[in-house]
Order: C-alpha cells, then sequence, then structure tokens
C-alpha cells in the first residue's frame, strides 16, 4: 500500500483483511510441562490466591493492562449510526492506537443494544475483565447517562474519548493561545458550534478553566433561557443572550470551537470577532471553515483543525492512550477532572520544548516552535507517552483515585522514558 497521497476504498479495504488487532502469548507454552503451567493444574495456584485477595488480579492477569473499548454503533466517527457491526473496524483501530501509542492492551466490543440501563449493567458485569473502560461512539444525551452510572458502579477508570479527548487536546490548545494571545479566559466570549458529547465536555472543561461567557449552539440555534426543548445537558448552557443564530454569537467573539458542520461559518462571521480570535474548526474531513478562507481575511488568528495537514490538529490520539497509561499503572479507581486538566497541561507546557528532529522530518522538515501556527504537540511527538502518561498518574496520586501506594513518580517517568530512548535507538 502506498505511504503517499489519499487512501484509496480499494486500499482501504485491503488493508482491513482479516481485521487489524489479533491476541498474542506472552509466556513459554511449547512443552506438556508448559501446558500444565498456563492451564490445569497449574493455573489453580493463581486462581485461588485471587480469589483470596481480588487486588492480586493486577500482578497474576493481564487485567493491569487491558482496557475494553466498548460501542454501541450509535455515532461512529462521521459516519453516524451505522450499527454496531459496521462499527467494528473503528474500535479496532482505536485497539490498535492503544498499543501503537501507549503499549496497552485493548479489546474491541461492539454492544447490540441501546437501552442505557442494560448497557450500563453490561458493561458492570464484564467489568472484571479489565482495568479501564473506553467508552466510544456512543451519542449523546445517553453516552453522558451511561458514563457517570457505569464510573458510579465499578472500580476501574471510565472514560467517553469523544467528549474528554477533544476536550483535553482543545484545553491544551486554549491555555497556549491565552498566553500568546494575552487573552483572559474569564472575559472571553467562546462560542461553541455543536452541543453533542464532545462540545458539552469541551465547555465543561473550558468553564474549569475559568470560562464565563460561552454560547452554545445546536442544529436549532443559540442555546437561550428562552428555549423548552433542552435536555438536561443542554440547559445548563442555557443563557439569557439576544444571540439567536450563529453569525449573531460570532460577533465580538474570542473563540470559536466547531463540532458541528463543514462550512458553516463564512469569512465575515471570521471578520467579525474580537482581535487575535481561536477558531477550532474540527467538522471533519472538511471543518467548518477552512484555514486559507478564515486566513484569506484576517492575519491575527489561531486556527487548528481535525486535520493533520494544516497546523495545530486536534487529534485525540494525544491523550486516551496515555490517560489509560497512566491511570492503569497507578491501578486508578476513575478518570477524575484533575486527571483530565494535567493531560492537557502536560501537553500545553510539551508545545513549548523544542520540537525534535524526528517530528520535524514526519511533516516535511518543517521549522515547528511555539507559536501561532504551533500551540499543540505533534500526534508523531513521542514524548507524550511520558509527558501525559505521568502527568495522569501523579494527578491519581494527588485526588486520592490510586490503589498502589507509595508510588515513586520519579522511578515511573524514568521507565517511561528509558522505554522512549529504548525505541528511539
Amino acid at each position: 500500500m502506498s505511504n503517499k497521497g489519499k487512501v484509496t476504498k480499494e486500499e482501504a479495504l485491503e488493508y482491513h483483511i482479516g481485521g487489524k488487532i489479533a491476541i498474542d502469548v506472552k509466556t513459554v507454552c511449547d512443552t506438556a510441562r508448559d501446558l500444565s503451567m498456563a492451564y490445569t493444574p497449574g493455573v489453580a495456584h493463581p486462581c485461588l490466591e485471587i480469589e483470596k485477595d481480588n487486588e492480586l488480579a493486577y500482578k497474576y492477569t493481564n487485567k493491569g493492562n487491558l482496557v475494553a473499548v466498548i460501542s454501541d454503533g450509535t455515532a461512529v466517527l462521521g459516519l453516524g449510526d451505522i450499527g454496531a457491526v459496521a462499527g467494528k473496524p473503528v474500535m479496532e483501530g482505536k485497539s490498535v492506537l492503544f498499543k501503537k501509542f501507549a503499549d496497552v492492551d485493548a479489546f474491541d466490543i461492539e454492544l447490540d443494544e441501546h437501552d442505557t440501563d442494560k448497557i450500563v449493567a453490561i458493561c458492570k458485569a464484564l467489568a472484571p475483565t479489565f482495568g479501564g473502560i473506553n467508552l466510544e461512539d456512543i451519542k449523546a444525551p445517553g453516552c453522558f447517562d451511561i458514563e457517570q452510572k457505569l464510573q458510579a458502579c465499578v472500580d476501574i477508570p471510565v472514560m467517553h474519548d469523544d467528549q474528554h479527548g477533544t476536550a483535553m487536546i482543545t484545553s491544551a490548545g486554549l491555555i497556549n493561545a491565552l498566553e500568546i494571545s494575552g487573552k483572559k479566559i474569564e472575559e472571553m466570549k467562546i462560542v461553541v458550534s455543536g452541543a453533542g458529547a464532545a462540545g458539552i465536555a469541551c465547555a465543561k472543561m473550558y468553564r474549569l478553566l475559568g470560562a464565563k461567557n460561552i454560547v452554545m449552539i445546536d442544529t436549532k440555534g443559540v442555546i437561550h433561557s428562552g428555549r423548552t426543548d433542552l435536555n438536561k445537558y443542554k440547559a445548563e448552557f442555557a443563557i439569557k443572550t439576544s444571540d439567536r443564530t450563529l453569525e449573531d454569537a460570532m460577533r465580538g467573539a474570542d473563540m470559536f470551537l466547531g463540532l458541528s458542520a463543514p462550512g458553516v461559518v463564512s469569512q465575515a462571521m471570521v471578520k467579525s470577532m474580537n482581535p487575535y480570535p481561536i477558531i477550532f474548526a474540527l467538522a471533519n474531513p472538511t471543518p467548518e471553515i477552512l484555514p486559507e478562507e478564515a486566513h484569506a481575511v484576517r492575519n491575527d488568528i489561531m486556527m487548528g483543525t481535525g486535520r493533520s495537514d494544516y497546523p495545530n490538529q486536534v487529534n485525540n490520539v494525544l491523550g486516551f492512550p496515555f490517560i489509560f497509561r497512566g491511570a492503569l499503572d497507578v491501578r486508578a479507581t476513575k478518570v477524575t477532572e484533575g486527571m483530565k486538566m494535567a493531560a492537557a497541561v502536560a501537553l500545553a507546557k510539551l508545545a513549548k520544548e523544542d520540537v525534535p528532529d524526528y517530528v520535524k522530518a514526519a511533516y516535511n522538515g518543517e521549522d515547528l516552535k511555539f507559536g501561532m501556527n504551533y500551540i499543540i504537540p505533534k500526534p508523531f511527538d513521542r514524548r507524550v507517552f511520558v509527558w501525559v502518561s505521568c502527568a495522569v498518574a501523579e494527578a491519581a496520586i494527588k485526588d486520592g483515585v490510586a490503589r498502589i501506594k507509595d508510588f515513586d513518580i520519579k522511578a515511573y517517568r524514568a521507565k517511561l522514558q528509558a522505554i522512549l530512548d529504548a525505541e528511539g535507538k
């Protein structure tokens, strides 16, 4: 398959023949004695030890490095409600990213079920197998209910990446954009186009950063206090405002976050924003406005998209593998707001570091340095493995959700760095 140019349908189908993931065996199983160790009678000994202390499952099984990627197929990666089995290639792909970026084993589970309480019950029953659960491509508002209810009844971290991954990466970019522009987040007008899982999660994280004025827009227009058609999650962002359309909201805005549809932002809307506007146009593959269209009408924009062929790519692979890496390594019982914010801050700090040559080489030798066109680290920057994983582990300890007591964060950082150094060699 070619490494250059657009991926064709034929190439993609050939790449997926037989699926993208498989099970490997970590121990030796070549002789009759090995068989007796792997299965009966030898397997009885770890079983009995775990029966006495369930925590020993982290020592004697793969639980401590295994994540379930669970989806009902209702909001699949720009494809919508295509069903559980049709979404399986995406969930396998998520498992590939877990393994390749953070050495986390992940197994995809597609559920032919749409009742939120039943999905929670199924996941709860599966929880003893896994060290964490990554909910994926479940449409709002059901995804909110499932995550909250499930986390309340299991003792392993649960995260719906479509919500929190995007929130973490855009928050990292926002932190740096604030520094460059000199803006104060509490004084900013932030427009969020798209009131689904990601939009609401982003808005919540921006509030944690200090945002006071967020105008959210769904398919019916601005979410204002006069509307009576809002679910409880949208209602949390209903404000008293005379803005009714996206065009209204964009006047005097300091930031635009798009998680909606291609082409909904015009050049006139961009012109109407305040100086040094921040624009994250994340509709894929075609953003709400193309960077060249936005930059054609003003040169003070800090802009990101979901695409790799433009600066400041918002790519969730910068987040979820390392959130779970850090959480698993301290045996966290949940993913806290502190852990998510720690990940965002770590990414923001990393963007200020000198960029390694191998990262520049991956982007045709581009001179990447902190500034308006580089406020988010590149997905190929392997230092994220150390920076974010350590930040998350440390935050889990601080927030009191780590099972491992007296965790040596310095030794952990050195261990991850050694893995990174070995990769480089």
